[in-house]
């Protein structure tokens, strides 16, 4: 199991190095595979449902260099205690594009133009 998680993170900092860190998302993208994937069933732009709002995720991963591993593997494997007592549900039927697009989206402010 040790070495699936090495092999996953791995290919998530391969991607990051492939397309880099701090690549804008195209918002278009985004926001089509967030409102696709359910994403907005629990998750708003600018204020708090469920969980947090895109904006307040992106302003606390601003800074972090590893946020883009750390996103995708939370939207990949799911999480929780980060944000509250309520888990987010793991999406691991969601391609790695998918969750590249939605994440670097969320990184870049979750733009809605």
């Amino acid at each position: 199991m040790k070495v699936k998680k090495w092999m996953a993170g791995a290919a998530v900092a391969a991607l990051m190095g492939a397309f880099g860190a701090t690549a804008h998302a195209d918002v278009g993208d985004g926001l089509a595979v967030a409102r696709s994937n359910a994403c907005m069933g629990c998750h708003a732009l600018d204020r708090k449902l469920v969980g947090p709002s895109f904006k307040e995720v992106a302003a606390r991963y601003k800074a972090d260099p590893q946020a883009l591993a750390k996103l995708s593997k939370k939207v990949k494997e799911g999480g929780s205690g980060a944000w509250g007592a309520i888990p987010m549900p793991a999406h691991p039927r969601m391609s790695d594009a998918d969750v590249r697009a939605v994440v670097q989206w969320v990184l870049a402010g979750a733009p809605s133009k």
